[in-house]
């Protein structure tokens, strides 16, 4: 599986020798900033000659330069404690950029979000050698046209510098004809995961022509308690919100990709992490009766304030005139309360559909330094696994949150270097 191949869990050892309590000790060195001290010792030693002894014969190796220069960040990280992290990590502009789907038949996928939905493959990062591919979407104003071509070095440029939001697409060879590969689309039992969500003038002509296309419908509008909006399948089964977008919003795709929703078990935690990574409390809406309470958040653009009264009728409005997507987060009341529940993130063995949702920041290290000093676990440290340069933290629902570096390590935008094998 990619979630495997692209980004290898290495544990959270460095939890293990965290020590408590504000002073600075060599405990609370993760494994992550030694390692990043003895890359940039040997790479100062072997590619820049500073006459420093072979030890082991290590002087042999040779580093990237971008390795070098984040093992560098990594040493300033792990020798400064920030007294503010949550400064800190604004400080690194953190911006969302992507939520991940798996996908069965990347054909069938994206002619759904491509060709029935309006979006725009931007660009596409191929990955043979592990067996999968991936397919970056988005929405782009109507009068916004896009030339660059999927899977060049322009492309990987504007995908990693870009302001909005993709939808990932990952294709894991094979997948397509296999008759007995399902990915699981969220909605069962104790899954996190909701749906993603579209924006339309018109949900019932929308829809309409989605049934006529040939996809099968979830809830149409007028079924159920709530009217005038729809979820339809896509291929993969995932489900697709369908959903009015406000009067006089000047947009004019017939539909933009509004959401993600996501369910949270406290949102006395989850929406001060969020804050942290840079987003702002829109609106929230409560339905007592009905024992559940929805949170929409979204990273606006500077000079934009958030409504003042999230919880009245000018922050739904807000959120409805959005043409970049927000983050839903869907809490059930109760569960805060409850030791033993926990939701599936969409990683596991027998849960796989929904990845994570991913962040581009300035410097990855300078960013996951201050989500530990947060609370934040590892999933994957930014020198684990082969792909140097990005990390998974883990918000406080357990849900994956890839950290990507913004226009990456190279002129290509590479946002990795991969790990160099030895002779």
């Amino acid at each position: 599986d990619a979630g495997r191949c692209k980004r290898r869990p290495t544990g959270t050892a460095q939890e293990q020798v965290r020590g408590k309590g504000p002073s600075f000790t060599i405990a609370r060195l993760s494994l992550l900033r030694l390692s990043s001290l003895l890359l940039l010792l040997l790479s100062s030693a072997s590619a820049f000659s500073v006459g420093i002894p072979p030890l082991f014969g290590l002087d042999k190796l040779r580093f990237p330069l971008a390795a070098s220069r984040a093992a560098a960040r990594g040493i300033r990280s792990a020798l400064r404690m920030s007294s503010d992290p949550v400064a800190t990590l604004r400080a690194q502009r953190p911006s969302w950029q992507q939520t991940m789907l798996r996908v069965k038949d990347k054909d069938a996928s994206l002619k759904f979000y491509r060709d029935a939905m309006g979006m725009t493959l931007i660009d596409i990062l191929k990955f043979p050698g592990m067996g999968f591919d991936l397919y970056f979407l988005t929405t782009l104003p109507k009068d916004e046209p896009y030339t660059l071509t999927p899977g060049s070095d322009e492309a990987h440029q504007y995908l990693w510098t870009m302001k909005g939001t993709t939808l990932e697409l990952t294709h894991n060879y094979g997948t397509e004809s296999d008759v007995d590969q399902k990915y699981h689309p969220g909605n069962g039992e104790g899954d996190g995961f909701g749906h993603v969500a579209f924006n339309c003038e018109d949900v019932y002509d929308a829809c309409e022509k989605l049934e006529k296309a040939g996809y099968r419908f979830k809830k149409r509008p007028d079924e159920g308690r709530m009217k005038g909006l729809a979820f339809v399948y896509d291929p993969d089964m995932y489900w697709v919100e369908i959903v009015m977008r406000g009067a006089d919003t000047g947009v004019k795709n017939k539909f933009n990709l509004s959401q993600t929703m996501l369910r949270i078990k406290d949102p006395k935690k989850s929406i001060p992490f969020y804050k942290a990574m840079g987003m702002s409390l829109l609106s929230e809406r409560h339905f007592p009766e009905a024992k559940f309470s929805l949170y929409f958040m979204q990273g606006l653009p500077e000079g934009v304030s958030p409504p003042s009264d999230p919880a009245g009728d000018s922050g739904k409005a807000f959120v409805k005139g959005l043409f970049n997507p927000v983050l839903e987060l869907t809490h059930n009341h109760g569960t805060e309360t409850d030791e033993a529940f926990s939701y599936k993130s969409g990683n596991e063995p027998d849960a796989k559909g929904f990845g994570h949702i991913g962040f581009v920041v300035d410097d990855v290290f300078e960013t996951c330094r201050a989500m530990e000093e947060l609370g934040a676990k590892y999933k994957k440290e930014p020198m684990g696994g082969s792909m140097k340069g990005l990390a998974f933290m883990q918000d406080p629902d357990g849900y994956w949150i890839e950290i990507i570096k913004r226009g990456g390590y190279d002129d290509k935008a590479t946002p990795y270097w991969l790990e160099e094998k030895k002779d």
